[in-house]
């Protein structure tokens, strides 16, 4: 728990919890279906494990999450008191999108933008079999510039090495480039004409992959008119 307020508003009791560090993030990714520990380590590649293990007990402890074992593995979950928490953080990526303002160069991890493009997939439009589209981020280190991303109509993989399939197609770009593609500041389209991005690969494929990689969850969310803002 954070320190306390000693208010009996309840927006200050609220936030004895959840304005630690890291804390709304944590459920962030429960909330978008996170529910094993390295998988919350991948949707928050710089938290520590030492300090997401003390959330995830705290937040056990208060309530908001469900830990259980399923079989030899522990699954966490958002209790009620956790789902209820889903309109404030929708609320708050919103807010977000609208008036942060431009991302730094250092807001911007491939780590994190690879993790939720594999879970945006729109699987009902993967066609049958296998199918693996790399990505080769041109402006990061060499380790964290190439990543594969493994389709089937069932589920979606990520991969920071070679999974051993035949590459369908290949997605190379910048990393501010793909992350805008994501945040919805800009269209596939857009980045294809610019030729910040590229693809390559047979031309069905090629057509597909605008279709199958959505932008993220907040990507609609309206920019106020820079003329109009104080």
């Amino acid at each position: 728990m954070g320190s306390p307020y000693h208010q009996f508003c309840p927006v200050a009791k609220a936030m004895e919890l959840l304005d630690e560090r890291w804390t709304l993030l944590v459920i962030r990714e429960l909330l978008a279906g996170s529910r094993h520990f390295n998988d919350l380590r991948r949707g928050l590649p710089r938290m520590s494990p030492t300090l997401l293990s003390k959330r995830l007990n705290q937040l056990v402890a208060s309530g908001v999450v469900e830990r259980r074992r399923d079989g030899r593995e522990v699954v966490y979950s958002p209790t009620r008191s956790g789902e209820e928490l889903r309109p404030a953080i929708e609320l708050l990526g919103a807010w977000g999108m609208r008036w942060t303002g431009v991302l730094g160069d250092v807001d911007l991890d491939p780590k994190l933008l690879m993790w939720d493009l594999h879970r945006n997939v729109d699987r009902a439009l993967v066609p049958s079999g296998t199918t693996v589209v790399q990505f080769d981020v041109t402006d990061v280190a060499a380790r964290q510039g190439q990543w594969w991303i493994v389709l089937t109509p069932e589920e979606v993989d990520v991969c920071d090495a070679d999974p051993g399939h035949e590459v369908s197609a290949t997605v190379t770009g910048s990393l501010r480039s793909l992350v805008e593609i994501w945040r919805g500041d800009r269209t596939w389209i857009d980045a294809l004409r610019a030729e910040s991005v590229t693809i390559t690969g047979p031309e069905r494929i090629r057509r597909l992959i605008p279709a199958w990689f959505r932008p993220g969850n907040f990507a609609a969310v309206p920019r106020p008119d820079p003329d109009l803002v104080a």
